[in-house]
């Protein structure tokens, strides 16, 4: 099946041709753990967890590198408040960080490094690149001399102008050019840092991930990814580096960035009100919801998320768990299911195409809930359950999902399953009174009742 992403360096889609068809390489720009995650920072870790899912389907082997950074000012300046290193800030926040990645259906990462365990190699690869005439030394900072690579803006396509203006944050009278960028600054005693042959210092954040990625995937890779708002200049840095550094053509040779979030129309900010963290969302949501509503955009289209478009994922999802509230795991295939889980495949192997393979799954539930024969609903079920595995959805049972999950309000089960089977003799005996005052009092415990062919089935309303 014909795979195509599109590629930010060539600003168009290209079929997919892996550097080893035996081992995929990918690496995608992990959180800066200062904080915990908020929504936008969920987007890429859902858009290539999809991607990693579906090339392990495709390929024997891939690698999957999403690294933290915990090596920031802001990290610094909370260390510095609280009394305690930055090893004891990023530890908690880190943690939390992975749980609720997990919690939303990411798969781990097959290597999830932390920065400040790569200084050495930092270290190594910015001696490599004064070495080879890229970095000078300046006022105690080492600096990536941009002038020395004809080729730098080849990813973000910003002229001369738009370099400096976009690197003026850096700017200091000790740059021999203005858009030159720094990879190693000095630390005075009270910032963490580390003994380099320039002295106590620290690296600067884009050799962070050239150093990374070199480490765990080699010096030329598949796939990078990361948000949009990386292009320029993390992602043009970080090219610079090791292509310079390595003496290659490229860093990767595919470059996929995901579309800006915004949050109920607007720009995320704590002083609007509307700074979502994925912790305080799963306090309320169920972690399947923010993933669905983060997958119901294609990964490059913005994005706005809202308390309507949670609502809305959840009843999408309600719909998929209801058709799948039967038997499966038949003893031979049904064409029709077949083809369509193969639909949620090529949607997918089309640059990601979420929205379509998600209603590739309405479609399968529309099938079983118009079939009237029980061996093609139990192989479209089983479709559905082998699909939504590449979109990490549908990973509940049924009934735990209708029942709010495990926990959730204490209900009662054995209560309420005696009261169903009252319930059921009250109807046999067509005591249908007593049935509707068994169903009423379900209903204010907040349990909805359905009846049908299998016999009666309960959620929480």
């Amino acid at each position: 099946m014909a795979l195509a992403f599109h590629n930010t360096l060539t600003r168009r889609k290209e079929a997919f041709q892996p550097i080893d068809p035996n081992h995929v390489r990918i690496y995608v720009c992990g959180p800066t753990v200062y904080d915990y995650a908020h929504i936008g920072n969920a987007r890429p870790v859902v858009a290539f967890d999809v991607l990693y899912r579906l090339l392990r389907h495709l390929y024997p082997r891939v690698t999957y590198v999403r690294n933290i950074t915990d090596i920031d000012d802001k990290i610094n300046a909370r260390a510095a408040v609280s009394g305690k290193t930055i090893r004891e800030v990023t530890d908690v926040t880190a943690r939390v960080f992975q749980e609720d990645m997990v919690n939303i259906g990411a798969l781990p990462p097959d290597h999830e490094p932390r920065a400040t365990e790569h200084v050495a190699a930092m270290i190594a690869m910015t001696e490599t690149l004064i070495t080879k005439d890229h970095a000078y030394a300046a006022e105690g900072h080492i600096l990536f001399n941009v002038p020395s690579m004809a080729e730098y803006g080849e990813l973000s396509r910003r002229n001369r102008d738009e370099q400096i203006d976009g690197a003026r944050v850096e700017v200091a009278p000790y740059k021999r050019d203005p858009a030159d960028f720094v990879l190693w600054k000095p630390s005075d005693a009270d910032t963490p840092g580390w003994q380099s042959p320039w002295g106590f210092g620290r690296p600067g954040w884009h050799i962070e991930c050239s150093a990374m990625s070199q480490s765990y995937l080699g010096e030329v890779f598949d796939i990078h990814g990361g948000g949009l708002d990386l292009i320029f200049p993390h992602h043009e840095n970080e090219i610079a580096q090791s292509r310079c550094a390595f003496g290659t053509a490229g860093m990767a040779n595919v470059w996929m960035h995901n579309g800006f979030v915004t949050v109920e129309g607007e720009k995320m900010s704590k002083s609007l009100g509307n700074f979502y963290t994925v912790h305080d969302l799963l306090e309320e949501w169920p972690g399947e919801v923010i993933r669905y509503a983060l997958l119901a955009a294609h990964y490059r289209a913005p994005l706005d998320y809202s308390k309507q478009g949670l609502t809305e994922a959840k009843a999408a999802l309600d719909r998929l768990y209801q058709a799948l509230r039967g038997p499966r795991e038949v003893g031979y295939p049904v064409s029709g299911a077949g083809v369509l889980a193969a639909q949620v495949v090529a949607a997918l192997s089309d640059d990601l195409n979420t929205p379509l393979a998600i209603s590739k799954l309405h479609e399968m539930a529309g099938v079983v809930n118009k079939s009237a024969d029980a061996v093609e609903q139990a192989a479209v079920r089983t479709a559905m359950l082998t699909s939504a595995k590449l979109l990490g959805l549908l990973w509940s049972d049924p009934e735990v999902w209708f029942r709010g999950g495990a926990g959730v309000d204490d209900l009662d089960e054995v209560k309420i399953q005696h009261l169903i089977e009252a319930r059921t003799t009250a109807r046999t005996s067509k005591d249908f009174a007593e049935a509707d005052r068994v169903r009423d009092t379900l209903k204010a415990m907040g349990v909805v009742l359905e009846d049908g062919a299998g016999g009666t089935m309960w959620k929480r309303g």
